[in-house]
């Protein structure tokens, strides 16, 4: 089963849409049968899932939804985009206790994790009815969180980022092995596909 769809509460589908889409959000539909009834579908970068929201789509009441999350490679990046493309992001934290976040932000420490913990970065926006979204630092998986038969990247952006750390850390093992090692795009693959399934990491 995976997850496909999050349906959002929102009192102007017009205004959701521009903000949505502002955000660089592709739009996959826009669809009104009738008056009463329009459903749009919104998808961020590099997501499996998407988001709907439009008219008779949902009982919850505008701005309702909390918690929401995104996945980001680098919550300081992350950061600066929402804010160049007009989504008024909070400050990035780390919480006190160091493994989520709490519910409120009475917990919320400034800035990232110290040791840039994967899983343990944040910061928070919200869309113009209030339905708050945060965005999570992960760099690497937790095991068991993937299947390590199946690698995927969601786009070109991820696929260059992987690429990247498997650059330095396959630096780091040419200086271990004190030579120049032939077979790195084997080497790469690995350590891309351990990466994502969260196992371990060649040496």
């Amino acid at each position: 089963m995976k997850l496909e769809v999050v349906v959002l509460p929102v009192s102007d589908v017009d205004r959701a849409k521009s903000f949505y889409t502002r955000l660089g959000w592709r739009l996959d539909a826009d669809i009104a049968p009738d008056e009463n009834f329009r459903v749009v579908q919104v998808t961020p970068p590099g997501s499996p899932a998407s988001v709907i929201f439009g008219t008779s789509v949902t009982s919850q009441e505008p701005g309702s939804a909390e918690g929401l999350h995104l996945i980001v490679d680098d919550i300081n990046a992350a950061h600066d985009a929402l804010k160049r493309l007009g989504a008024e992001p909070g400050e990035v934290f780390h919480d006190a206790g160091g493994v989520f976040h709490h519910a409120r932000t009475e917990d919320r420490v400034p800035g990232p994790d110290p040791q840039r913990t994967s899983y343990g970065s944040f910061l928070s926006f919200s869309d113009p009815d209030g339905n708050g979204w945060l965005l999570q630092e992960v760099t690497t998986r937790l095991p068991g969180r993937l299947d390590p038969a199946t690698t995927t990247f969601a786009s070109a952006e991820d696929l260059a980022s992987a690429l990247r750390r498997a650059a330095a850390a396959h630096g780091e093992h040419e200086r271990r092995i004190g030579a120049e090692d032939s077979n790195w795009p084997d080497w790469y693959a690995q350590y891309m596909v351990s990466e994502q399934a969260g196992t371990d990491l060649p040496l």
